[in-house]
């Protein structure tokens, strides 16, 4: 990494987002296809080589909608993936489910019924209210504004395996005050009736991803990084997603000019399908090119929304254990702020995991806390028509695109890959111990927990000959070893176990793959089913001791 910082320049930033301003860009459409061919240009003008790949996608887009109470009307939008109603629409009691959570709905009969739910519309509450029958769903704004969303729980195009399980009921979000008046009817007792009308678009269609590559001389299959985001946007979408466009396109552009400082590529793609899709684009990516993934991409830096007005919160970005140094180090460097992280949810384009891809960002910049609870920390026009050019910071732009860039510097031109898997043991070994106190008289992990120590030292010691290793014959094996151990380590974090199908778009505790070894440690002393989910538990513990010895095997230096 060279020593001289990257300075984005914020006149060609600000000329990117006005460019963004122009169009609405909804997924598999002319305007987002026009939008796409300036990403093109733009990329083959700083010399990388450029692709535009089309695949067809299941994209829904919300229409016209409806909300009827008492034969007044109420201003309303409907949503990705919700189901359009007959001409007629559908008519039901209103029943209120709180901020409609699992336990929410236990001992409510909604069957056949419209629930009233607190909060933007999400997928769970879309899952939960279609699995017990509701007929429809309104949610009601934290405030004022309307916002749109997905609501499939399905990660990217469903399969002939997974289509059953998006959402089978109409869905509409209402405004705040709007959405009172109907709670107070349903504690009142007067099970008020609305009328709800939908109509959505959804179906198969065709939806680009440009993806534009830059290697160093006569290295065209080397190992690369690969940096995403998604160019489809609700309404305007300036910040969401212009502002990451814009750090894009300058961060290839500087980049691009340190090319002979690198030491493995930059794979650069823009995806749609993200907002319409649920991910559809980058889905559909890991699943064609898994191979050329698995055997040569080594790590992920996603980035959404940069450069949002007031966004001045720069701590709590997503890392994944192993690059959160790397994360910490770019934003104390640029901000003075100590970032901490956050484990990354089920959201921005994180569609490689099961590939094995260790990854970072998505929303790097956030608001600070404000008084109404809203989903995202992303500011009050994220998601409305009013995400516009005013709400770009020209300050802030710069400020992300900067850091963004120094991750990238980094990862493109550290002689050994700044993968750090001492800390990746340190995180699991927590759970471990949590687990190992719960399990007490009913399974014995102490071979998990000694495989994770073991793990930790083997990965303390390749970071030590990392440290002052400068032969290159070497740093290249190890660089191999971290790729192998990755595609080990990162599945067993952040995926229930299947490397080659996708997990639900639903809410994932952490380290899912020891839900089984969690469900057996929850049941309650002297329960009748333990001896079944002990079967489980012992198969779980086997499947992750598997993936610790193979990870300490692959991190065996000699002399280590």
């Amino acid at each position: 990494m060279s020593e001289a910082p990257l300075r984005p320049d914020r006149l060609i930033l600000m000329d990117h987002i006005r460019e963004f301003a122009r169009r609405v860009k909804l997924s598999g459409t002319a305007e987002e296809l026009e939008s796409f061919r300036y990403l093109e240009r733009q990329m083959a003008s700083c010399g990388y080589r450029t692709q535009l790949l089309f695949h067809d996608a299941y994209i829904s887009l919300p229409g016209k909608a409806v909300v009827e109470v008492g034969g007044a009307a109420i201003g309303c939008i409907t949503h990705s993936m919700s189901v359009s109603t007959p001409a007629e629409g559908v008519s039901a009691e209103i029943v209120h489910v709180g901020e409609g959570t699992e336990a929410d709905f236990e001992g409510i009969d909604v069957k056949g019924r419209i629930v009233l739910v607190d909060g933007i519309a999400t997928e769970d509450v879309a899952a939960f209210a279609s699995a017990r029958g509701a007929i429809g769903q309104i949610h009601v704004s934290p405030n004022e504004h309307l916002y749109e969303m997905c609501v499939s729980p399905v990660w990217g195009s469903p399969s002939q395996h997974t289509r059953e399980q998006l959402p089978n009921t109409a869905i509409c979000t209402i405004a705040r005050d709007d959405g009172e008046k109907l709670r107070q009817a349903c504690r009142a007792g007067k099970a008020p009736v609305a009328r709800l009308t939908t109509e959505v678009d959804t179906g198969w269609r065709k939806t680009p991803i440009l993806v534009a590559e830059l290697f160093p001389d006569n290295r065209p299959n080397a190992p690369f990084i690969l940096f995403s985001g998604h160019h489809d946007t609700w309404h305007y979408g300036v910040m969401d997603n212009g502002g990451a466009n814009a750090t894009m396109l300058e961060a290839a552009r500087l980049l691009a000019e340190r090319r002979d400082e690198w030491r493995r590529g930059l794979r650069i793609c823009f995806w749609s399908g993200h907002s319409h899709g649920r991910y559809s684009g980058s889905a559909w990516y890991a699943d064609e090119y898994w191979d050329d993934l698995e055997r040569r991409c080594v790590a992920h830096v996603n980035v959404d929304s940069t450069g949002g007005a007031g966004a001045d919160i720069l701590t709590n970005s997503a890392v994944i254990d192993e690059l959160k140094a790397v994360a910490a180090r770019a934003v104390e460097t640029v901000t003075g702020q100590v970032h901490r992280g956050r484990r990354h949810g089920r959201a921005a384009d994180q569609s490689f995991w099961g590939v094995g891809i260790p990854s970072m960002f998505g929303s790097l910049s956030h608001q600070p806390p404000g008084p109404v609870k809203m989903l995202t920390a992303l500011g009050w026009w994220w998601h409305t028509p009013h995400d516009t050019q005013e709400h770009i910071d020209p300050a802030n732009l710069q400020r992300d695109t900067e850091i963004v860039l120094r991750v990238l510097d980094e990862l493109l031109a550290a002689r050994v890959l700044p993968l750090d898997y001492a800390a990746y043991a340190v995180s699991l070994k927590s759970e471990l111990d949590g687990l190992d106190a719960d399990l007490a008289g009913r399974m014995d992990i102490n071979v998990l927990i000694s495989a994770v120590n073991e793990l930790r030292r083997r990965a303390e010691a390749v970071n030590g000959v990392a440290q002052r290793e400068t032969d290159p014959v070497l740093a290249e094996i190890i660089n191999d070893r971290l790729r192998q151990a990755s595609r080990l380590l990162v599945p067993l974090n952040y995926t229930f176990g299947d490397r080659f199908h996708h997990d639900s778009a639903l809410p994932h505790p952490a380290w899912p793959s020891l839900s089984g070894l969690r469900e057996l440690a929850a049941l309650p002393e002297g329960h009748a089913d333990i001896p079944f989910f002990a079967v489980h538990a012992r198969q779980t513990r086997n499947r992750i001791l598997s993936v610790l010895r193979q990870a300490c095997a692959v991190l065996a230096l000699e002399g280590s």
